[in-house]
């Protein structure tokens, strides 16, 4: 332990300064190695309108880094031999079958669209190349959401995810819904709703006890608030929710967790499967999913369309990037001292975590703030991996 005390205290200084600078109202951070916990620390407020202190134990939403679960709880399926990743994925989600490609929109306003030209698979959806955006980061489908009159994809309701690819399966990549309809594919062959099938198979198998799409009466005690930055950079805490008895269960960013339950996960991907109940998956999947699964093809810039939701955000530009099933793959040692070959990705709440199987490292960095890509939030996180490494 005395070896560990010089990283808390350089790290707790660090996070404890942004905090008390009021840069971000509260921050978990944790880091670990195969085995256990190397740092933790908890700063500052779960609300700025309330004096509840940040804690270890603090819930959040996760956002998008509920899509790497989603993925794992996918794999299961395919070791398996349940799913594969090739097979057209309307096989289990006759949706995926009729889905059109948006070409644009003809003089009266009304989009213009065409069946895609290839089936999508589930390696398309794992690794963000079936064609599907995001409209915060894509005007054009953002247009087509507004034409179309259709809900935000936070309202989890089916008519969200029900919208044209913007090329054709397999051309690019293009971060958007895929493990929404990839999390489909797992209740079309379990028979289970996703939150049911996680529960089992990987949330109680690695003990994540306080991760979930519904907020237990528990985890309502502990949970944090979103916060929202204006554009004199002063935040305030918001009202948001992701729906609490939705239509459908939003694979791709709708649990609720902590930092050390999702350490838990980072812990079993650094231990290929193995969780502190047994395994969940088997090695080689594991090493298969931390592989480059795009080719040739690299992750872009998210261009903000939305700049209240996010910022322009490109994680470590000039890096090489690419993506396995279904994590961010840097290809060149990272800023931080991150290793190539390192799993990573992030939530849309300005939550981190990066996994490297070279140097046995990995963490989770935890805030609640819009837009992504905090210009405060996401430089602190970058200094705690930085620090960890140094």
């Amino acid at each position: 332990m005395t070896g560990l005390m010089p990283l808390a205290q350089k790290v707790d200084s660090l996070l404890h300064r942004a905090v008390a600078d009021g840069d971000i109202p509260g921050v978990v951070a944790m880091a670990t190695n195969a085995e256990n916990v190397v740092y933790q620390g908890a700063f500052g407020k779960r609300a700025l309108d309330n004096d509840q202190a940040m804690t270890l134990d603090t819930v959040v939403w996760l956002a998008s880094m509920t899509k790497a679960i989603t993925g794992a709880a996918v794999m299961q399926l395919v070791e398996q031999g349940r799913l594969d990743l090739d097979t057209p994925a309307s096989t289990w989600v006759s949706d995926l079958g009729s889905v059109q490609v948006l070409e644009g929109f003809d003089s009266s306003g009304a989009p213009r669209t065409r069946p895609a030209r290839r089936p999508i698979t589930l390696r398309h959806l794992l690794t963000h190349t079936a064609g599907y955006g995001y409209p915060i980061w894509n005007e054009a489908l953002a247009r087509y959401y507004r034409v179309m009159n259709l809900p935000s994809t936070g309202s989890c309701e089916m008519a969200a995810l029900r919208i044209p690819l913007l090329f054709d399966p397999g051309e690019r990549w293009n971060y958007g819904i895929n493990l929404e309809w990839a999390g489909k594919t797992v209740e079309a062959v379990s028979g289970k709703k996703l939150s049911a099938y996680l529960r089992e198979n990987l949330l109680d198998p690695l003990g994540m006890r306080d991760t979930a799409f519904k907020i237990t009466p528990s985890m309502r005690e502990r949970l944090a608030k979103l916060h929202e930055r204006d554009d004199d950079d002063a935040l305030r805490a918001i009202e948001f929710e992701v729906p609490q008895e939705p239509e459908t269960e939003m694979g791709g960013g709708g649990l609720y967790s902590t930092a050390g339950d999702y350490l838990k996960f980072v812990r079993m991907i650094l231990n290929r499967g193995r969780g502190e109940s047994g395994r969940v998956l088997k090695p080689e999947t594991v090493d298969l999913m931390s592989r480059n699964h795009i080719g040739e093809l690299r992750v872009t810039m998210l261009k903000t369309v939305m700049p209240t939701r996010s910022n322009d955000v490109e994680l470590f530009a000039g890096v090489p990037k690419t993506w396995g099933l279904s994590f961010m793959i840097n290809e060149k040692t990272a800023p931080t001292g991150r290793s190539p070959g390192s799993l990573s990705w992030a939530g849309l709440s300005n939550c981190y975590y990066w996994i490297d199987p070279s140097r046995q490292l990995g963490g989770v960095y935890l805030t609640q703030i819009f837009p992504f890509g905090d210009r405060k939030a996401l430089p602190l996180y970058l200094e705690f991996e930085t620090a960890i490494y140094e």
